[in-house]
């Protein structure tokens, strides 16, 4: 059978890079991008678009239908600092979505779903060296509540009905090519930008504060080969941990200093800070290593060179 891939909440800081790079792999006619609003003219202009409500159940069965959907990927979400403004629109958006698309797999109207979770899931009573793949979570942002609570649901959707439904618990992210959405971890991707503009960027987390983060094309990367890996090498269908490299805001900023002698940083620190504190400093990732290979390529030298040349050339355009 044709694969048709179907990407909810396409126009975001993951989506994006996630739909262009399934278009690349699977051809663009066969990928087609949703969203409550239209995106980057790269994403707009490369294939298939829908104005999509991922809470609006019959709005998504019509697309899928149409399109003849079997693969789902869910990225539609409010991240954590957004969501601590917005609640219940939060909740609503984050759970109703995911029922939607479960229970399209439910009824066997698609065959195979991605729903990404977060180290958010962690609490201040998690470990923070090492988090380990099963351990206490207890999240304090309603970010992190409806990422565990997705987890246990599709756990759930796959024990009981057998939907073929997985996940990966993301690290911050960085990318040169999309904004940040509202994060907690939007100061690895700001810093640089702020880095070429002004020379200076003042962050809103303290010194000190380490967390796991990751370059998208390794997320992108290790995406799409959860997707592809064999049925019986996906043994957790709750979500896997995801981990490439860990640093504090100081450690980015004397990597950037490599490139930028000059460049300084202060401290703000606002109310992402106590979001932060409950977060892992570092993640255990042997389950995801051991079970399908995944395997990061960039580090933080690296993720800072090809961030800095990448957002040259954007700006020299």
């Amino acid at each position: 059978m044709d694969k048709y891939i179907l990407i909810i909440g396409a126009c975001g800081q993951i989506g994006t890079e996630l739909t262009l790079a399934l278009r690349a792999k699977y051809g663009n006619e066969r990928v087609i991008a949703s969203d409550i609003r239209e995106g980057q003219a790269s994403l707009m202009g490369s294939g298939p678009f829908e104005l999509l409500d991922a809470t609006d159940t019959n709005a998504l069965e019509e697309v899928v239908a149409y399109y003849e959907i079997n693969e789902v990927y869910l990225m539609a979400a409010m991240l954590s600092a957004t969501a601590e403004k917005f609640p219940m629109r939060a909740w609503n958006l984050n759970m109703s979505s995911l029922f939607n698309v479960l229970n399209l797999g439910k009824e066997r109207k698609i065959e195979k779903i991605f729903w990404p979770s977060s180290i958010a899931v962690f609490g201040p009573n998690t470990p923070k060296e090492n988090t380990p793949q099963h351990t206490i979570m207890e999240p304090s942002t309603v970010y992190g509540i409806s990422k565990q609570s997705g987890e246990r649901w599709c756990e759930y959707y796959f024990n009981k009905f057998g939907v073929d439904v997985r996940s990966l618990r993301y690290p911050g992210l960085i990318s040169w090519k999309t904004m940040p959405g509202g994060g907690t971890t939007d100061y690895a991707v700001e810093i640089y930008h702020k880095a070429l503009e002004e020379n200076h960027y003042s962050c809103f987390l303290e010194e000190g504060t380490a967390l796991p983060m990751m370059f998208m094309d390794d997320a992108i990367r290790a995406t799409i080969q959860l997707m592809e890996a064999d049925t019986a090498k996906v043994r957790l269908r709750s979500s896997y941990n995801l981990g490439a490299m860990s640093f504090t805001p100081e450690e980015m900023a004397n990597s950037i200093r490599e490139h930028l002698p000059h460049f300084t940083m202060a401290h703000a620190p606002d109310f992402r800070q106590a979001i932060a504190n409950s977060w892992p400093a570092n993640i255990d990732d042997t389950p995801a290593r051991e079970d399908w290979g995944w395997r990061p390529k960039y580090d933080l030298k690296a993720t800072t060179m090809e961030m800095l040349a990448r957002l040259r050339d954007k700006k020299a355009r």
